[in-house]
Parts: structure tokens; C-alpha cells; sequence
């Protein structure tokens, strides 16, 4: 009942200003914290969890974020991969 609205509003808004950029090369939705924390989703199957609290201008944490993106091209997790 929840879980469609809340991965819907982490595509659209989780990573503040930059959700867009994440979302194109993570292919994920996500949600940062500005305590360094990040969450990406891989829908049905798993997460996956950084914290790393050296963040970037938008408030986001940098080794955070590069982790989930080389996980999801190396796992081939990105939603976007039929597209690619």
C-alpha cells in the first residue's frame, strides 16, 4: 500500500538537487541524509545502505553515492539497464 508512493517520491526528490543525475547513473531510487547517510532500492529484491559523511554540495554523501553506482553497474541493478 505505502511502498509504490514512498520509492515514487525517492525517484522524483530522494537526493535533493542532484536526484536526477543520481537516478541516471545509479538507475535507483534513493534517499541521502545530511548526516551522510544514503539508501538506494533496488524494488522487490534488496537495499542498499552507505554511510559515509563527507558529503557534496547538495548534502549528499560523496563515497555514498560512488559506491551505489559502482554496486548497481556491477550487479547490473539500475531499472534503466533495458534502456542503456
Amino acid at each position: 500500500k505505502h511502498v509504490a508512493p514512498i520509492l515514487s517520491e525517492m525517484t522524483l526528490n530522494g537526493l535533493y538537487d542532484t536526484t536526477g543525475d543520481w537516478y541516471y547513473k545509479v538507475g535507483l531510487p534513493g534517499k541521502s541524509g545530511v548526516g551522510g547517510g544514503i539508501l538506494a532500492v533496488v524494488p522487490g529484491v534488496c537495499a542498499i545502505a552507505a554511510f559515509a559523511p563527507p558529503l557534496d554540495v547538495a548534502g549528499n554523501s560523496v563515497r555514498g553515492q560512488l559506491a551505489a553506482e559502482y554496486l548497481s553497474r556491477t550487479l547490473n541493478l539500475s531499472l534503466l539497464h533495458e534502456f542503456a
